[in-house]
């Protein structure tokens, strides 16, 4: 099964990678041209103009995560000085959050009764933040309730909420550990920490709540074991989701269908079982692979360098981040 997936990754990118035309696409911080890309029953094009700041100022550095509301706005966590950027639909500037959100690793959005709510890790400040959708803080994981974190949250990079309200924080970039905690930020169970074997990581990275087979359960990105790997919510190792990926940090979910940001240059879409489908944005050029400071000169409009974060929107396009110092957000209209 493994050379199986295997070959079939491989054949899938060549196919995506075959399908562009990379000497004659427009370079810049934003995207200006419509290319396409992907293959299957998941083909996309990119829309020009997406996530431009108000007078030309760089969205990033985008070391983040994406997220989307019940009423389509985009959220975009930066490590500028404005923090979080929100954006209508069609990409144009609502406003910034402000330093008090500056480095938020990931960003998700969360039901709460009848509302929505923002949660990122601060992987700077190392602690949990939840926001309502216009940039306040509601709640501060560690808090004075929290009672002590075993391994501290140094490196904290991912977290995502169950369906019982619960907090699942991973330390991806430290002790590799996994947290849960209460609603109120109460630790509940640690588990987890490095290693290849069931239920150890090597980097993880990221984190979100999986309902596609009925059972609740957590689909975690295991980045440098190149796998996403799934726990149920009190952290039983449930198995491998899919294998041989290009180091994913961050995976979207959306009715059957997983959406990964690859670190490797490239976004693949997943079926219900982990088989890959389609592939998108697959950068031909391994020198620009896993790389932040990225020349504008070579942001090649339809390929990916670092894709780093990224959500599904309410119509089924994609919004993807890549890990780039001066900022690179692209929304990918389904097709």
């Amino acid at each position: 099964m493994k050379n199986k997936v295997l070959a079939v990754l491989v054949a899938g990118s060549a196919m995506a990678a075959g399908h562009a035309d990379h000497e004659h696409r427009p370079a810049g911080k934003v995207v200006t041209s419509v290319q396409k890309t992907g293959n299957g029953q998941f083909q996309f094009e990119t829309v020009p103009g997406f996530a431009a700041m108000p007078e030309g100022v760089n969205v990033g550095p985008t070391h983040g995560g994406v997220a989307v509301d019940s009423a389509g706005h985009v959220y975009v966590s930066t490590e500028a000085d404005h923090g979080v950027v929100k954006f209508t639909k069609e990409g144009e500037f609502v406003k910034s959050f402000g330093p008090e959100t500056k480095a938020l690793h990931s960003l998700a959005m969360a039901k709460e009764g009848d509302s929505e709510v923002l949660i990122g890790a601060a992987v700077s400040a190392e602690k949990v933040l939840k926001l309502d959708l216009d940039g306040k803080v509601l709640l501060t994981i560690p808090n004075e309730g929290t009672g002590e974190i075993k391994g501290g949250f140094k490196g904290v990079t991912g977290v995502t909420v169950g369906p019982e309200g619960n907090f699942y924080v991973v330390c991806g970039y430290g002790s590799n550990l996994i947290h849960k905690f209460d609603a109120s930020g109460k630790l509940l169970k640690t588990a987890g920490g490095r290693g290849k074997d069931d239920g150890k990581f090597t980097t993880c990275h990221g984190i979100t709540l999986d309902t596609r087979s009925g059972e609740p359960l957590l689909l975690v990105c295991d980045r440098e074991n190149r796998r996403l790997v799934h726990l149920d919510l009190d952290f039983n190792f449930k198995g491998v989701h899919s294998e041989h990926l290009r180091r994913p940090c961050a995976v979207s979910i959306r009715g059957d269908y997983a959406a990964v940001a690859e670190l490797e240059g490239r976004v693949t879409v997943l079926g219900k079982n982990g088989e890959p489908l389609s592939f998108l944005g697959d950068q031909p050029d391994k020198n620009l692979w896993a790389k932040k400071p990225v020349p504008e000169a070579q942001l090649y409009d339809g390929l990916f360098t670092s894709p780093h974060g990224l959500s599904w929107d309410n119509e089924g396009n994609i919004i993807v981040q890549d890990w780039n110092v001066t900022g690179r957000v692209t929304k990918l209209k389904k097709l």
